[in-house]
C-alpha cells in the first residue's frame, strides 16, 4: 500500500482534539508505522500536519460508513441487556467515533473505550473485537443504569468517571471538566439517534473537537 493511502486512512481514523499531526517511521523489516500520538518515541518524524476542521470532516465521513457496519452488533447487544440502541450508539460516537482500533492515552480500548479492568469484569476477551467490545460496553451501561435507578445522566457520568465518583459527588455529575463536557455530548448524540438522525456530519464540529485523543497505528508490511 502506498504511503499516501496509509496517511489518508489514518486521517480518517484519528481524533481532532488538536491538529492531526501524523508521524511515521520505517522499522528494520521495512514496515511503515503511522500514528497521530507518537508518545515520546523519537523514531517518529512528522509527515503531515492537518488543520482541525479538515480532521473533523474526514472523521465524520469515516463515521458514516463504520456506524452502519456495526448496527447489527449494537442492536443485538442492546436487546440482550435491555439498553436502548440509541444510547449505545451515543456512547460509541462520543468515545471512539466508531473506530474499533482506538486506544486512549489512559489505555481505554476499542469502540466503547473499555479499560482493562472493566473489560475483565464483563468478560471481554478481546477489546479490539467489535462484537466483544460492544457486548461488554453495553453490559456495563446496563449495570450503571441499574445502579443509578435508570437515571441516564448519572449512568453516563459514571461511564466516564466511575460509579464511585458519581456517588461521592452526592449522586450528581462529578465536578470534573471532562465529565461535565462528556455527559451533555453523549446526551446530545442520544437525542439525535432517538430522533432517527445520528449522522456524524450533523454533529457540531466543536463538540467533536472535545473528544479524547486516540492512538491509532497503521502498518504497511
Amino acid at each position: 500500500m502506498r504511503l499516501d493511502l496509509l496517511l489518508g486512512t489514518l486521517l480518517l481514523l484519528c481524533g481532532s482534539t488538536a491538529e492531526a499531526n501524523i508521524y511515521a517511521y520505517t522499522d528494520s523489516s521495512g514496515v511503515v508505522h503511522l500514528t497521530n500520538v507518537p508518545g515520546g518515541n523519537d523514531r517518529y518524524r512528522m509527515v503531515m500536519r492537518t488543520p482541525k476542521m479538515a480532521v473533523a470532516m474526514a472523521r465524520a465521513d469515516f463515521n458514516r460508513v463504520a456506524k452502519a457496519h456495526y448496527q447489527a452488533l449494537i442492536r443485538a447487544a442492546a436487546s440482550r441487556y435491555g439498553v436502548s440502541p440509541a444510547l449505545v450508539n451515543a456512547v460509541i460516537s462520543a468515545e471512539s467515533g466508531y473506530n474499533a482500533g482506538a486506544v486512549s492515552p489512559k489505555g481505554a480500548i476499542g469502540l466503547m473505550q473499555l479499560i482493562p479492568a472493566t473489560a475483565d469484569r464483563f468478560g471481554v476477551a478481546n477489546s479490539f473485537s467489535p462484537a466483544d467490545n460492544i457486548n461488554g460496553g453495553t453490559a456495563y451501561l446496563a449495570h450503571l443504569l441499574r445502579v443509578f435507578s435508570g437515571d441516564l445522566k448519572l449512568a453516563v457520568a459514571a461511564y466516564n468517571a466511575g460509579s464511585k465518583a458519581v456517588i461521592q459527588a452526592g449522586y450528581h455529575i462529578p465536578p470534573f471538566a471532562e465529565t461535565q463536557a462528556y455527559v451533555p455530548r453523549v446526551l446530545a448524540y442520544y437525542q439525535q439517534y432517538l430522533n432517527g438522525g445520528g449522522k456524524a456530519g450533523g454533529v457540531n464540529p466543536q463538540s467533536m473537537a472535545q473528544a479524547a485523543p486516540q492512538l491509532i497505528q497503521v502498518s504497511n508490511p
